[in-house]
This record gives structure tokens, sequence and C-alpha cells, in this order.
């Protein structure tokens, strides 16, 4: 059995203009301050990462690991989340994501999915050179506003999205291949791939690559209202990353699932700080060293209520309370007994 690694923190939400969040030197000794082991980079924010300069140079790759290493952390893995949502992009949300790409390529969807696609390939050489195997990502969305299947869909439209969407992540999936990096995606509302059943349709798309995997995240299958802890269960074999997110769903007379379009502090499913929600993370952190997870508990702040600051403080001490060194014996060894194969014969009743 395996160990998993922790704790880590991801640092996106916390990434800003000042100290301490303005530099990866200065954010990486205020996480340490915490007690965090790990952080998990965001590709995309020049402040903390300069990804094409990771990409060529393996000499700034080993500066970024000494920087952490003075404060006694490791990097977990790049995210690309937001350079993998723009890899397919519906015309609907056109304008609300140009602003993740560069102003360069912002109003020319062709010359924006490009850009993303070098991004991966990027992020896939960058993460070889810092020693990483995954790298965290959304999928994109082409099928997303045709979620709810009235007007009925037209037959063959969700096939046709799945399809172009295997066709535009294949050739990244050999790429990264190539750089020994497994691309694992968060099952995200807003993405195509948003829960197992369209993580399965997406598989049968690029052939079950092996590159294709997961990003395992409970708070979104919770607000979704699906079975988290059946869900290692079934697809533990594809999770390679692990977001530690709380969340909770209270559904009222008024509202439920689609949260009457209000905002996060009075949806009826929000994310919470952790231990703040309703999540099962004693079973799901047994359940994945069940399955021999050995990759990191990242802890993702996304809170409708809570500071950041005291959200991050309080994550550490959470996710390391629930960190299982697992056994490296069984606990009734004490009891064994070793046995010739005459004794054993013996206790089954078979002549010999």
């Amino acid at each position: 059995m395996k160990t998993m690694q922790g704790p880590a923190l991801f640092l996106a939400q916390f990434a800003g203009d000042e100290a301490p969040f303005d530099t990866l030197d200065h954010i990486a000794e205020w996480a340490a301050g915490h007690g965090y082991r790990g952080v998990q980079i965001p590709s995309g924010d020049t402040r903390l990462f300069d990804l094409d300069t990771a990409a060529e140079s393996p000499a700034y790759c080993d500066d970024i690991r000494a920087t952490l290493d003075r404060h006694g952390l490791v990097v977990t893995d790049l995210s690309a989340h937001l350079q993998g949502k723009l890899v397919a992009v519906h015309p609907a949300y056109d304008a609300l994501v140009d602003a993740f790409a560069p102003a360069a390529v912002r109003g020319q969807p062709a010359e924006r999915q490009a850009w993303a696609e070098r991004q991966i390939e990027a992020a896939a050489r960058a993460s070889a050179h810092l020693g990483l195997r995954t790298l965290p990502a959304f999928s994109g969305a082409l099928a997303w506003p045709y979620l709810y299947p009235f007007p009925q869909r037209p037959p063959g439209l969700i096939e046709a999205a799945f399809d172009e969407l295997g066709r535009r992540w294949r050739p990244l999936l050999d790429i990264c291949d190539r750089h020994g990096v497994d691309v694992c995606f968060e099952l995200h509302p807003g993405e195509d791939l948003f829960d197992g059943a369209t993580f399965e349709r997406f598989l049968a798309a690029v052939d079950d690559h092996p590159r294709a995997n997961l990003l395992y995240d409970p708070s979104h299958m919770l607000l979704q209202q699906m079975d988290y802890l059946g869900f290692i269960d079934r697809y533990h074999d594809r999770i390679r990353a692990f977001h530690v997110k709380d969340a909770e769903f209270r559904p009222s007379a008024s509202q439920g699932v689609y949260g009457g379009y209000a905002g996060w502090v009075e949806r009826a499913g929000r994310f919470r700080s952790l231990g703040d929600g309703q999540i099962d993370f004693g079973a799901i952190f047994s359940k994945l060293a069940q399955y021999d997870y050995d990759g990191w508990a990242v802890l993702e702040w996304e809170c409708a209520l809570k500071h950041p600051e005291d959200g991050a403080a309080e994550g550490v001490d959470f996710i390391r309370r629930h960190l299982i060194r697992v056994a490296d014996r069984a606990f009734d060894d004490f009891a064994g007994a070793a046995l010739t194969d005459a004794q054993r014969h013996e206790l089954l009743g078979l002549g010999i």
C-alpha cells in the first residue's frame, strides 16, 4: 500500500499584487509558515511563474525548485486549467473567457485556441523539466449550452461535440505522453467533462488514451448530487490528482441544483472551507488509501463565506489530520501461523 502526500496548497486563489502573495518566493514563505509541504502553481500567472521560459529552460526550472526548497516546499504540479478551457470554447462564452488569454489573441477564437494548445504543450515540457508527472486542466466545452435536453437536442449533436473535443485533445495527449505527463481533467460544471459519464464519452473519443486522467474534486460532485465515494471505486485507476475542497448542498422549496441564478452566498449549493461543508473526507482519504493513491492532497480554497487566509490556515491541519500513513503489515499478523502443506491439507480434510 502507498501513502498520500500532503498537505499542499493550490496558489491560484491566493496570488495577488501585494506581498506576501506577489511573488513565488513570498507566497512560498507564507505557505510554508502555515505548514504546507507542497504548492500547485497556476502556470499562467506570470507573477509566480513564467511558463514559456520554463518550457525552454531547465535552468529556470532548477531555480524554481531552489526557491521552493529554501522554504521546505516542492512543486506538486503545474495547473493548466484556464489554458485547457480555451482549447474548446462555445461561441456563447467567447467574451467571457477572452480575459483568460493574452490581449494579442482576444476576439480571435481560432488564434486563441492555437495559443491555448501551445500552452498545454509548453506546460508538458515545463512539467518534465520540473520532474512532474501530472498536469491538472479543464477540458473546455462545446456542448455545455445544451446541457438540459429541452428544446430537444438534434440527434448526433452531443456525439459531434465529443468527437471534436477528442480531435482537439488527442494530439495534446500524445505530446504529454512523449513528456511522461498525465493530463488530469478536473470534472467541473461549465466544461464538457463534468461527471463520470462525460469523462467516459471523452475516453471513447480518444481511444482510452493512457494520458487522459482525472483530478478528483468531490465538491463538484456533491453539488451535482453524485456519489463521490462510489466515483473513487469506479474511476480510481484514472485518478492522478486530488483537490481537497468542501461544499454543502441545502435545497429549499425555491431552489435546487441549478441555483435560481443566485450568487454564491444565496445558492443551495455552495463551496465551503474545509470542515465547514458536508463532504465525508474521512471516507475519501480511506478510499484513496485503499486504492494506493500516492499523489498529493492539495487544498483548493473556495468558500462563499470564510476569508481565504483563514481557510488556508485551517486547511493545513485539516488535511494533516486526514492523511493516512498506511500500514506496512496486516493488523492480525500477530495471530498468524505458518503451516506446512501437510497441515493445510489436514485443515481442509484432504488426503495427502
